[in-house]
């Protein structure tokens, strides 16, 4: 006898039935917003660089290899020393409590179940030492004009338990992201009559806002106003290599060095004793038309040659893209839009089920290539079509 079983209804069961960040893309865009949409899926200027990441993925050509027992695929890597289920770190986002009321924490809680390991912002809306999932903690910092406060910020970090450090170098300025500039996104939000027009759209998201904790960027004294106008009065433009050296001397766990687009200067950073890169233009929120990540990872990891791990990020929307990285050298991606399409979408089970897809993708990719482990990837395996 045919079993028919009653269709699923609901937010809940959609995402559940997502079979790739695209469709939690969609999701997330008709429960959200604008103007927190738009924080995540725009970048800067004519968003160029963005376009450009996602271009670059669409050129990868991989080779597969046949006649190999891939019967049970291996994403596991180990990450800094220490174990991940797949070459995947969540990375550090800002305001990230503005996508989804459970923000921070819910990510932290599906990082840590999925066996990943999760990066905190400085510009997070939990300070770290609310941030107290089990699993693998990164934090990520930007250098202040004021250096006791960033001193103090990296303190903290150290004595809630997280284990690396992630120092973000590709902003001095703010990046023009006419995105949040047309939709006059602040913060905290203000109550323009288009966020009024947005509360008769959006009234779960806005009755979640308003009865949780106020929406602020938790480990900053001052908060309020335009993001643009708020980085460029605290985050110093003057940071140079010293700057490094001195937070090196003062972090005792693994350094990375995320804004990486060019061989100097990843040899720069590792002389001044970086433990890895991430060769990143700041998901094209920085400054539009820079080099592209991915085209840039071979000539990095060449450059660091062994002594640092090469991570890369931008346009990384599923598991396939991981894989290709991997095989032109990186030792893991960093997600960022892939996983808040997921928040915004469902929350913590939206964020696991992003990394669901991203690991389904990963395996599926790894076998298709007649590939059992992540380390049988090479430059054998894929290329970038010219």
């Amino acid at each position: 006898m045919v079993r028919i079983e009653a269709p699923a209804w609901g937010r809940g069961a959609r995402v559940g039935r997502a079979a790739s960040i695209s469709d939690l893309r969609l999701i997330a865009r008709r429960h959200t917003p604008r103007a927190a949409f738009d924080y995540v899926d725009g970048a800067a200027e004519g968003e160029l660089s963005h376009a450009r990441s996602r271009a670059a993925f669409a050129r990868v050509e991989f080779r597969p290899r046949v006649l190999r027992d891939v019967s049970d695929a291996d994403t596991t890597t180990t990450l800094l020393g220490r174990p991940s289920t797949m070459p995947l770190v969540l990375a550090p986002t800002g305001f990230t409590r503005m996508m989804h009321h459970e923000g921070e924490y819910a990510v932290a809680a599906a990082a840590a179940a999925a066996g990943v390991p999760y990066t905190l912002s400085t510009m997070g809306t939990v300070p770290p030492e609310q941030l107290t999932a089990v699993g693998d903690r990164w934090f990520q910092l930007y250098l202040w004009k004021d250096r006791g406060a960033t001193k103090d910020l990296v303190a903290r970090a150290a004595a809630s338990g997280y284990r690396a450090l992630m120092l973000t170098v590709d902003t001095p300025v703010s990046g023009a992201r006419l995105r949040d500039v047309r939709n006059g996104l602040t913060i905290p939000p203000n109550l323009t009559l288009r966020t009024l027009a947005g509360m008769a759209r959006h009234p779960s998201w806005w009755f979640n806002l308003l009865t949780t904790p106020p929406l602020r960027f938790a480990s900053l004294d001052s908060t309020d106003g335009a993001l643009a106008s708020m980085v460029d009065r605290v985050f110093d433009p003057r940071i140079t290599v010293a700057d490094l050296e001195w937070l090196r001397e003062s972090w005792p766990g693994p350094l990375i060095v995320k804004g990486i687009l060019g061989a100097a200067d990843a040899r720069l950073v590792v002389d001044a004793g970086a433990d890895a890169v991430v060769v990143s233009n700041h998901g094209g929120r920085q400054l539009d038309r820079a080099a592209t990540p991915l085209e840039s990872l071979p000539a990095v990891a060449e450059a660091v040659g062994g002594r640092a791990e090469v991570y890369v990020d931008g346009g990384v929307l599923d598991g396939a893209d991981v894989i290709a990285a991997v095989g032109l050298g990186a030792r893991a991606c960093l997600v960022g839009r892939a996983y808040l399409y997921g928040l915004m979408a469902g929350g913590q089970a939206g964020v696991t089920r992003a990394l669901d897809i991203l690991h389904g993708d990963m395996r599926r990719t790894l076998a298709l290539l007649g590939a059992r482990t992540i380390d049988q990837l090479d430059a054998a395996s894929v290329r970038l079509r010219p």
